[in-house]
Protein backbone atom coordinates (compact mmCIF):
# COMPACT_ATOMS: atom_id res chain seq x y z
CA UNK A 1 0.00 0.00 0.00
CA UNK A 2 1.01 3.27 -0.98
CA UNK A 3 1.19 6.48 1.17
CA UNK A 4 -2.33 7.83 1.28
CA UNK A 5 -2.95 11.60 1.63
CA UNK A 6 -5.47 13.52 3.51
CA UNK A 7 -6.43 16.90 3.79
CA UNK A 8 -8.14 18.14 7.41
CA UNK A 9 -9.37 21.11 6.79
CA UNK A 10 -12.53 22.73 9.52
CA UNK A 11 -14.67 25.60 10.85
CA UNK A 12 -15.63 27.18 7.43
CA UNK A 13 -18.23 29.60 8.39
CA UNK A 14 -19.45 30.11 4.97
CA UNK A 15 -21.96 33.49 5.85
CA UNK A 16 -19.64 36.02 7.83
CA UNK A 17 -20.27 39.09 5.88
CA UNK A 18 -19.04 41.51 9.37
CA UNK A 19 -16.57 43.92 7.47
CA UNK A 20 -17.81 43.24 3.97
CA UNK A 21 -19.73 44.62 0.83
CA UNK A 22 -22.23 43.31 -1.56
CA UNK A 23 -20.76 42.17 -4.80
CA UNK A 24 -22.52 43.43 -7.49
CA UNK A 25 -21.13 40.86 -10.05
CA UNK A 26 -22.65 37.82 -7.77
CA UNK A 27 -25.18 39.41 -5.60
CA UNK A 28 -23.12 37.96 -2.52
CA UNK A 29 -21.40 39.77 0.39
CA UNK A 30 -18.01 40.22 -0.58
CA UNK A 31 -16.30 38.57 2.63
CA UNK A 32 -18.52 35.58 2.16
CA UNK A 33 -16.63 35.34 -1.09
CA UNK A 34 -13.17 35.32 0.71
CA UNK A 35 -14.39 32.30 3.04
CA UNK A 36 -15.51 30.38 -0.58
CA UNK A 37 -12.23 31.39 -2.47
CA UNK A 38 -10.00 29.77 0.68
CA UNK A 39 -12.26 27.14 0.05
CA UNK A 40 -11.24 26.96 -3.24
CA UNK A 41 -7.65 27.60 -3.14
CA UNK A 42 -7.96 24.36 -0.93
CA UNK A 43 -10.04 22.47 -3.09
CA UNK A 44 -7.07 23.35 -5.56
CA UNK A 45 -4.18 22.42 -3.89
CA UNK A 46 -5.86 19.24 -2.90
CA UNK A 47 -6.29 17.93 -6.16
CA UNK A 48 -2.90 19.53 -7.59
CA UNK A 49 -1.28 16.94 -4.86
CA UNK A 50 -3.63 13.81 -6.07
CA UNK A 51 -5.24 13.92 -2.52
CA UNK A 52 -6.95 10.77 -1.30
CA UNK A 53 -8.96 11.78 1.24
CA UNK A 54 -10.49 15.14 2.55
CA UNK A 55 -11.82 15.57 6.36
CA UNK A 56 -13.72 19.00 6.76
CA UNK A 57 -13.98 18.48 10.77
CA UNK A 58 -17.02 20.95 10.94
CA UNK A 59 -19.19 23.95 10.76
CA UNK A 60 -20.11 24.40 7.28
CA UNK A 61 -21.94 27.60 7.70
CA UNK A 62 -22.03 30.56 10.21
CA UNK A 63 -25.75 29.60 10.95
CA UNK A 64 -27.70 26.79 11.93
CA UNK A 65 -30.34 28.25 8.55
CA UNK A 66 -27.77 29.37 5.99
CA UNK A 67 -29.82 30.55 3.30
CA UNK A 68 -29.69 28.79 0.13
CA UNK A 69 -27.15 30.59 -2.09
CA UNK A 70 -24.93 29.88 0.37
CA UNK A 71 -26.12 26.37 0.63
CA UNK A 72 -25.48 25.81 -3.38
CA UNK A 73 -22.01 27.44 -3.09
CA UNK A 74 -21.22 25.19 -0.24
CA UNK A 75 -22.16 22.31 -2.75
CA UNK A 76 -20.69 23.50 -5.75
CA UNK A 77 -17.36 22.89 -4.33
CA UNK A 78 -18.31 19.66 -2.50
CA UNK A 79 -19.42 18.30 -5.85
CA UNK A 80 -16.12 19.39 -7.14
CA UNK A 81 -13.87 16.81 -4.94
CA UNK A 82 -16.72 14.36 -5.38
CA UNK A 83 -16.55 14.72 -9.46
CA UNK A 84 -12.72 13.84 -9.15
CA UNK A 85 -13.51 10.57 -6.75
CA UNK A 86 -11.95 11.97 -3.66
CA UNK A 87 -14.02 10.82 -0.79
CA UNK A 88 -14.91 13.67 1.40
CA UNK A 89 -16.31 13.51 5.19
CA UNK A 90 -18.65 16.38 6.60
CA UNK A 91 -18.26 16.41 10.13
CA UNK A 92 -21.41 17.97 11.73
CA UNK A 93 -20.42 20.98 14.10
CA UNK A 94 -22.10 23.12 16.90
CA UNK A 95 -23.15 25.41 14.01
CA UNK A 96 -24.19 23.06 11.71
CA UNK A 97 -26.84 21.31 14.69
CA UNK A 98 -30.51 22.19 13.95
CA UNK A 99 -32.34 23.61 17.58
CA UNK A 100 -33.89 20.50 17.88
CA UNK A 101 -32.55 16.55 17.34
CA UNK A 102 -35.34 15.60 15.36
CA UNK A 103 -34.43 18.17 12.70
CA UNK A 104 -32.14 18.31 9.65
CA UNK A 105 -28.85 19.48 9.95
CA UNK A 106 -27.72 21.98 7.56
CA UNK A 107 -25.29 19.21 5.76
CA UNK A 108 -28.05 16.59 6.01
CA UNK A 109 -29.02 16.63 2.18
CA UNK A 110 -25.52 15.55 1.34
CA UNK A 111 -26.78 11.92 3.08
CA UNK A 112 -30.00 12.12 1.90
CA UNK A 113 -28.98 12.19 -1.56
CA UNK A 114 -26.82 9.30 -1.11
CA UNK A 115 -24.16 11.98 -2.96
CA UNK A 116 -21.00 9.50 -3.93
CA UNK A 117 -17.96 10.22 -2.46
CA UNK A 118 -19.89 12.56 0.28
CA UNK A 119 -19.61 11.01 3.99
CA UNK A 120 -21.71 12.99 6.33
CA UNK A 121 -20.29 12.38 10.06
CA UNK A 122 -23.63 12.87 12.33
CA UNK A 123 -23.34 10.11 14.70
CA UNK A 124 -19.96 8.62 16.07
CA UNK A 125 -19.29 5.99 13.85
CA UNK A 126 -15.89 4.17 12.39
CA UNK A 127 -16.55 4.53 8.52
CA UNK A 128 -14.00 2.14 6.23
CA UNK A 129 -13.24 4.40 3.51
CA UNK A 130 -11.64 3.09 0.09
CA UNK A 131 -9.31 5.72 -1.48
CA UNK A 132 -6.85 5.15 -4.76
CA UNK A 133 -4.25 3.88 -2.42
CA UNK A 134 -6.26 1.83 -0.29
CA UNK A 135 -8.51 1.71 2.63
CA UNK A 136 -8.35 4.39 5.64
CA UNK A 137 -10.79 4.20 9.07
CA UNK A 138 -12.45 7.17 9.81
CA UNK A 139 -13.99 7.57 13.44
CA UNK A 140 -16.58 10.69 13.02
CA UNK A 141 -17.00 12.37 16.46
CA UNK A 142 -20.09 15.10 15.92
CA UNK A 143 -20.14 18.39 18.19
CA UNK A 144 -21.14 16.33 21.46
CA UNK A 145 -25.10 17.44 22.00
CA UNK A 146 -26.83 16.74 25.49
CA UNK A 147 -30.16 16.10 24.11
CA UNK A 148 -28.56 13.34 22.19
CA UNK A 149 -26.24 11.72 24.21
CA UNK A 150 -27.46 12.11 28.02
CA UNK A 151 -31.79 11.33 27.14
CA UNK A 152 -31.72 8.74 29.63
CA UNK A 153 -34.00 9.26 32.85
CA UNK A 154 -31.04 8.95 35.32
CA UNK A 155 -29.81 12.41 34.21
CA UNK A 156 -32.98 14.30 35.22
CA UNK A 157 -32.54 16.67 37.83
CA UNK A 158 -28.95 16.86 37.78
CA UNK A 159 -26.80 20.18 37.76
CA UNK A 160 -25.41 21.78 35.07
CA UNK A 161 -22.09 20.78 36.58
CA UNK A 162 -22.90 17.28 36.67
CA UNK A 163 -24.22 16.98 33.31
CA UNK A 164 -21.22 18.70 31.88
CA UNK A 165 -19.12 16.09 34.12
CA UNK A 166 -21.18 13.44 32.23
CA UNK A 167 -21.41 14.59 28.87
CA UNK A 168 -17.19 14.47 29.03
CA UNK A 169 -17.57 11.10 30.13
CA UNK A 170 -20.21 9.41 27.62
CA UNK A 171 -17.58 11.30 25.26
CA UNK A 172 -14.72 9.88 26.38
CA UNK A 173 -16.38 6.15 26.42
CA UNK A 174 -17.60 6.50 22.59
CA UNK A 175 -14.50 7.30 21.45
CA UNK A 176 -12.25 4.33 23.77
CA UNK A 177 -14.80 1.97 22.12
CA UNK A 178 -14.43 3.10 18.58
CA UNK A 179 -10.82 2.63 19.09
CA UNK A 180 -11.53 -1.16 20.04
CA UNK A 181 -13.23 -1.66 17.00
CA UNK A 182 -10.41 -0.79 14.62
CA UNK A 183 -8.47 -3.13 12.39
CA UNK A 184 -4.62 -2.59 13.26
CA UNK A 185 -3.80 -3.46 9.68
CA UNK A 186 -5.80 -0.38 8.20
CA UNK A 187 -4.41 3.65 9.04
CA UNK A 188 -7.02 4.97 11.06
CA UNK A 189 -8.12 8.96 11.62
CA UNK A 190 -10.22 10.24 14.06
CA UNK A 191 -12.31 13.61 13.38
CA UNK A 192 -14.22 15.65 15.67
CA UNK A 193 -15.34 18.75 16.58
CA UNK A 194 -15.23 19.62 20.08
CA UNK A 195 -13.39 21.64 22.63
CA UNK A 196 -9.79 19.67 23.70
CA UNK A 197 -8.19 20.62 27.60
CA UNK A 198 -5.21 22.98 27.25
CA UNK A 199 -5.93 24.14 23.88
CA UNK A 200 -6.18 28.02 23.05
CA UNK A 201 -9.31 29.59 22.17
CA UNK A 202 -9.81 32.51 19.98
CA UNK A 203 -12.40 34.49 18.41
CA UNK A 204 -14.68 31.41 17.95
CA UNK A 205 -15.92 32.43 21.49
CA UNK A 206 -17.86 35.60 20.31
CA UNK A 207 -19.68 33.14 17.55
CA UNK A 208 -19.88 29.73 19.53
CA UNK A 209 -23.53 27.85 19.66
CA UNK A 210 -24.18 25.99 22.13
CA UNK A 211 -22.28 25.27 25.77
CA UNK A 212 -18.99 23.41 25.70
CA UNK A 213 -18.09 19.89 27.02
CA UNK A 214 -14.28 20.03 27.48
CA UNK A 215 -12.95 16.76 26.39
CA UNK A 216 -9.42 15.58 27.80
CA UNK A 217 -6.41 15.27 25.66
CA UNK A 218 -5.36 12.14 27.13
CA UNK A 219 -8.82 11.05 25.74
CA UNK A 220 -8.00 11.59 22.16
CA UNK A 221 -4.14 10.86 22.34
CA UNK A 222 -4.37 7.15 21.91
CA UNK A 223 -2.07 5.22 20.21
CA UNK A 224 -4.96 3.31 18.57
CA UNK A 225 -5.13 6.78 15.76
CA UNK A 226 -2.77 7.50 13.47
CA UNK A 227 -4.06 11.02 13.46
CA UNK A 228 -6.36 12.64 15.06
CA UNK A 229 -8.50 15.61 12.75
CA UNK A 230 -10.05 18.23 15.27
CA UNK A 231 -12.65 20.96 14.33
CA UNK A 232 -14.04 23.57 16.32
CA UNK A 233 -11.35 26.34 17.50
CA UNK A 234 -10.58 28.55 14.87
CA UNK A 235 -6.55 28.86 16.54
CA UNK A 236 -4.19 26.47 14.61
CA UNK A 237 -2.58 24.11 17.37
CA UNK A 238 -0.91 20.78 17.57
CA UNK A 239 -1.56 19.39 21.16
CA UNK A 240 0.52 16.21 21.49
CA UNK A 241 3.28 17.59 20.39
CA UNK A 242 5.99 15.12 18.70
CA UNK A 243 4.58 11.81 20.10
CA UNK A 244 2.32 9.67 18.54
CA UNK A 245 -0.64 10.23 17.66
CA UNK A 246 -0.87 14.10 15.99
CA UNK A 247 -3.69 15.96 17.77
CA UNK A 248 -4.36 18.73 15.38
CA UNK A 249 -6.43 21.54 15.07
CA UNK A 250 -6.70 22.48 11.54
CA UNK A 251 -8.13 26.28 12.72
CA UNK A 252 -10.02 28.01 10.50
CA UNK A 253 -8.78 28.65 6.81
CA UNK A 254 -10.23 32.58 7.02
CA UNK A 255 -10.13 35.32 9.28
CA UNK A 256 -13.07 36.26 11.36
CA UNK A 257 -12.44 38.98 13.31
CA UNK A 258 -9.30 41.12 14.90
CA UNK A 259 -9.19 38.49 17.40
CA UNK A 260 -7.76 36.41 14.55
CA UNK A 261 -5.46 39.46 13.29
CA UNK A 262 -2.31 37.18 14.10
CA UNK A 263 -2.95 33.95 13.12
CA UNK A 264 -2.16 31.79 10.41
CA UNK A 265 -4.88 30.24 8.55
CA UNK A 266 -4.60 27.29 6.34
CA UNK A 267 -5.37 23.84 6.49
CA UNK A 268 -3.25 20.12 7.49
CA UNK A 269 -1.91 17.98 4.48
CA UNK A 270 -0.92 14.80 5.93
CA UNK A 271 0.48 11.79 4.85
CA UNK A 272 -0.36 8.18 6.47
CA UNK A 273 2.14 5.34 5.42
CA UNK A 274 3.83 2.48 6.98
CA UNK A 275 6.01 3.42 10.12
CA UNK A 276 7.56 2.17 13.31
CA UNK A 277 4.62 2.60 15.94
CA UNK A 278 3.40 -0.42 17.52
CA UNK A 279 0.43 -0.50 14.77
CA UNK A 280 2.67 0.06 12.36
CA UNK A 281 1.80 3.38 10.84
CA UNK A 282 2.88 6.98 10.75
CA UNK A 283 1.59 10.15 10.20
CA UNK A 284 3.68 12.90 8.86
CA UNK A 285 1.75 16.37 8.21
CA UNK A 286 2.07 19.82 7.91
CA UNK A 287 0.47 23.58 7.77
CA UNK A 288 0.01 25.13 4.41
CA UNK A 289 -0.85 28.71 4.89
CA UNK A 290 -3.40 30.00 2.79
CA UNK A 291 -4.19 33.72 1.22
CA UNK A 292 -6.03 34.60 3.57
CA UNK A 293 -7.52 38.20 4.08
CA UNK A 294 -5.12 40.74 6.38
CA UNK A 295 -6.44 42.29 9.65
CA UNK A 296 -4.21 45.13 10.66
CA UNK A 297 -4.94 47.63 14.04
CA UNK A 298 -2.73 50.73 13.41
CA UNK A 299 -2.37 52.66 16.82
CA UNK A 300 -1.19 55.92 16.77
CA UNK A 301 -0.71 58.24 19.58
CA UNK A 302 0.11 62.37 18.61
CA UNK A 303 -0.54 63.58 22.16
CA UNK A 304 3.34 64.79 22.04
CA UNK A 305 2.97 66.62 18.63
CA UNK A 306 2.68 70.03 20.41
CA UNK A 307 0.30 72.87 19.05
CA UNK A 308 2.66 75.96 17.51
CA UNK A 309 3.63 76.76 13.91
CA UNK A 310 6.37 74.63 12.86
CA UNK A 311 5.58 72.13 10.00
CA UNK A 312 6.34 68.76 12.09
CA UNK A 313 3.49 70.27 14.36
CA UNK A 314 0.93 68.73 12.81
CA UNK A 315 -0.97 65.76 14.44
CA UNK A 316 -1.93 64.86 10.63
CA UNK A 317 1.33 64.21 9.40
CA UNK A 318 2.52 61.98 12.32
CA UNK A 319 -0.53 59.70 12.02
CA UNK A 320 0.59 60.01 8.45
CA UNK A 321 3.72 58.68 9.26
CA UNK A 322 2.81 56.20 11.82
CA UNK A 323 0.23 54.44 8.84
CA UNK A 324 3.00 54.61 6.13
CA UNK A 325 4.87 51.82 8.30
CA UNK A 326 1.91 49.76 8.34
CA UNK A 327 1.16 47.44 4.78
CA UNK A 328 -2.58 48.29 4.39
CA UNK A 329 -2.83 46.78 0.98
CA UNK A 330 -6.06 44.71 0.71
CA UNK A 331 -6.53 44.31 4.39
CA UNK A 332 -9.52 44.90 6.95
CA UNK A 333 -7.95 47.97 8.85
CA UNK A 334 -9.14 49.54 12.22
CA UNK A 335 -7.14 52.26 13.74
CA UNK A 336 -6.90 53.44 17.36
CA UNK A 337 -5.88 56.95 17.80
CA UNK A 338 -4.88 58.79 20.73
CA UNK A 339 -4.79 62.10 20.64
CA UNK A 340 -5.73 65.42 22.99
CA UNK A 341 -8.58 67.32 23.16
CA UNK A 342 -7.50 70.61 21.28
CA UNK A 343 -6.18 68.16 18.55
CA UNK A 344 -9.62 66.95 17.38
CA UNK A 345 -10.25 69.96 15.54
CA UNK A 346 -7.18 69.18 13.40
CA UNK A 347 -7.80 65.25 12.68
CA UNK A 348 -10.78 65.18 10.78
CA UNK A 349 -12.78 61.82 9.58
CA UNK A 350 -12.56 62.41 5.76
CA UNK A 351 -8.62 63.51 6.25
CA UNK A 352 -8.13 60.26 8.30
CA UNK A 353 -9.95 58.00 5.81
CA UNK A 354 -8.09 59.25 2.87
CA UNK A 355 -4.77 58.27 4.68
CA UNK A 356 -6.50 54.90 4.61
CA UNK A 357 -7.43 54.45 1.50
CA UNK A 358 -5.13 51.38 0.81
CA UNK A 359 -7.24 49.47 3.05
CA UNK A 360 -10.20 46.44 1.65
CA UNK A 361 -12.24 47.56 4.31
CA UNK A 362 -11.58 50.63 7.50
CA UNK A 363 -13.23 48.33 10.48
CA UNK A 364 -13.20 51.46 12.51
CA UNK A 365 -11.85 54.63 13.83
CA UNK A 366 -11.35 54.86 17.86
CA UNK A 367 -10.42 58.18 18.86
CA UNK A 368 -9.42 58.35 22.76
CA UNK A 369 -9.07 61.49 23.78
CA UNK A 370 -7.40 62.64 26.11
CA UNK A 371 -8.92 65.44 28.06
CA UNK A 372 -7.44 67.90 30.63
CA UNK A 373 -8.15 66.59 34.34
CA UNK A 374 -10.77 69.35 36.55
CA UNK A 375 -8.43 70.44 39.66
CA UNK A 376 -9.40 68.72 43.03
CA UNK A 377 -10.18 71.52 45.58
CA UNK A 378 -9.30 69.02 48.78
CA UNK A 379 -13.11 68.20 49.11
CA UNK A 380 -14.23 72.01 49.54
CA UNK A 381 -17.10 73.21 47.07
CA UNK A 382 -15.97 76.08 45.29
CA UNK A 383 -18.09 78.15 47.56
CA UNK A 384 -16.21 77.77 50.77
CA UNK A 385 -13.10 78.82 49.22
CA UNK A 386 -11.53 82.33 49.02
CA UNK A 387 -10.74 83.79 46.26
CA UNK A 388 -6.82 83.60 46.76
CA UNK A 389 -7.51 80.02 47.33
CA UNK A 390 -9.77 80.20 43.94
CA UNK A 391 -6.40 81.77 42.21
CA UNK A 392 -3.84 79.25 43.15
CA UNK A 393 -5.79 76.36 42.22
CA UNK A 394 -6.34 77.99 38.94
CA UNK A 395 -2.70 78.56 38.51
CA UNK A 396 -1.61 75.62 39.79
CA UNK A 397 -3.83 73.91 37.06
CA UNK A 398 -1.94 75.92 34.00
CA UNK A 399 1.18 75.00 35.48
CA UNK A 400 2.26 77.98 36.05
CA UNK A 401 5.43 78.71 37.66
CA UNK A 402 6.05 78.70 41.48
CA UNK A 403 7.72 82.11 41.34
CA UNK A 404 4.84 83.93 38.89
CA UNK A 405 2.39 82.32 40.92
CA UNK A 406 3.76 84.26 44.22
CA UNK A 407 3.79 87.39 41.46
CA UNK A 408 0.73 87.30 40.67
CA UNK A 409 -0.65 86.69 44.26
CA UNK A 410 0.95 90.24 45.18
CA UNK A 411 -0.90 91.86 42.30
CA UNK A 412 -4.37 90.26 43.13
CA UNK A 413 -4.47 91.50 46.69
CA UNK A 414 -4.68 94.63 46.05
CA UNK A 415 -7.62 93.48 43.95
CA UNK A 416 -9.16 91.24 46.85
CA UNK A 417 -8.93 93.98 49.08
CA UNK A 418 -10.67 96.52 46.40
CA UNK A 419 -13.67 94.18 46.27
CA UNK A 420 -13.58 93.55 49.65
CA UNK A 421 -14.24 97.58 50.73
CA UNK A 422 -16.65 97.60 47.46
CA UNK A 423 -18.87 95.02 48.53
CA UNK A 424 -18.81 95.82 52.39
CA UNK A 425 -19.83 99.71 51.80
Amino acid sequence: MDKIRLLHFADLHVGMENYGRLDSATGVNERVLDFLHRFDELIDYGLDHEVDLVIFAGDAFKTRNPNPTYQRAFARRVKRLADAGVPTVLLVGNHDLPTMAQQANSIDIFRTLDVPNVIVGWEEKVHLIETRHGPVQVATVPYPVRQRLLNQKEYRGLSIRELDDRLQAVVAEVIQAMAEQLDPDIPSVLAAHLSVSGALFGSERSVMLGRDAVVLKSVLADPAWDYVALGHIHMHQSLNGDAHPPVVYSGSPERIDFGEEGQPKGFCWVELARGKTARGWTATWEFVEVNARPFVTVRADVRDVRADMRADADPLLALRQEIAGHDLTDAVVRLILRLRADQETLLRDRDIRALLSDAYFIGGITREVERAVRVRLGGLAPEEMTDRELLVKYLEAKDTEAGRISTLLEHAEGVFAGETERMSE
